[in-house]
């Protein structure tokens, strides 16, 4: 039996709608500045999303576009600005940045109250330590695509692979605080298909193209495929590529009780949980009372 698709595309609009509707409810409009640096195609094209998603739900979008050769100074001077302006409720830098300019002293400079992509070492204490902050938007994204299959995670079997700062690690610790049962595991782990094959919700997240195979997948399980990975796809034709996700997609979904395809399962949600945090950032550092639709969330 076949299992069914998690339609990423769907789960986002219902997130955005609550956000559009949070909005609608508050004193003032919650603003959003994102800062590309460089001509990078993708991040060109993840960036215009954004805006037009953030000015869809009713916020202001402010973009902020510099040119490769900025230094890493004149980025620290326009997020300092950006931390600095009261007008503006949340940060994004997008990354990855130019080889010359270290991303850790970019995040370090974010004010956390504005981190949301909850990647400062502000927000991940708070993510250890159980305390109330702006998560990172793509884990949020993977913990909300579950509970549209299982609503209660309490108690299940949570295997989560790869081990990075972004996604990984995060991950894990939001499926914790839905008191599952979470394994981390990653190139080191020993029989790592045998600890994939024990997991009720199994979690991928290494950037290796599907190089989760069906028999990896207990039946009946959920799976959630962060991967975006490009590979050559011969039967479009010669130079062509197509993309996949670090699960084998047709062998999973022969397996699993549900899968999220890639792409359009946890892509959509990323940008969705960053206009849901924008709006939690708003409310805390303006000290706002959360919107009903996002407050229950």
């Amino acid at each position: 039996m076949t299992g069914r698709i998690i339609d990423g595309k769907a789960v986002a609009a219902g997130v955005r709608a609550d956000v559009a509707a949070a909005v609608k409810n508050l004193p003032a409009q919650p603003a959003l500045a994102v800062v590309l640096v460089g001509d990078d195609p993708a991040s060109q094209v993840y960036v215009a999303s954004k805006a037009k998603m953030t000015n869809e739900v009713g916020m202001r979008s402010i973009e902020i576009r510099l040119p490769r050769e900025t230094t890493q100074d004149e980025l620290l001077a326009r997020v300092a600005a950006l931390s600095a302006d009261p007008d503006v409720d949340g940060i994004l830098v997008q990354l990855p940045l130019p080889k010359h300019i270290s991303e850790p002293a970019i995040l370090a400079a974010l004010d956390p109250m504005k981190d949301v992509d909850g990647l400062t070492e502000a927000s991940a204490g708070k993510l250890v330590l159980g305390k109330p902050g702006l998560r990172p938007c793509t884990p949020v994204g993977c913990v909300i695509l579950a509970r549209t299959e299982r609503p209660d995670l309490a108690g299940a079997n949570v295997v989560v692979i790869g081990r990075s700062i972004l996604v990984g690690k995060p991950a894990a610790l939001l499926f914790l605080e839905q008191n599952a049962t979470v394994t981390l595991a990653h190139s080191k782990t020993r029989d790592l298909k045998m600890v994939c094959r024990g997991a009720d919700i199994l979690v991928a997240a290494v950037g290796r193209p599907e190089m989760v195979r069906g028999d990896w997948v207990r039946p009946g399980a959920i799976v959630i495929d962060v991967g975006t990975n490009r590979v050559p796809a011969p039967e479009k034709g010669e130079g062509k590529t197509k993309l996949v996700g670090d699960v084998c997609f047709p062998e999973a979904i022969e397996v699993a009780a549900a899968v999220t395809p890639s792409p359009g399962g946890v892509g959509p949600m990323t940008i969705a949980c960053l206009l849901r945090n924008t709006v939690l950032a708003a409310c805390a550092r303006r000290g706002w009372t959360v919107p009903a639709p996002l407050a229950a969330g």
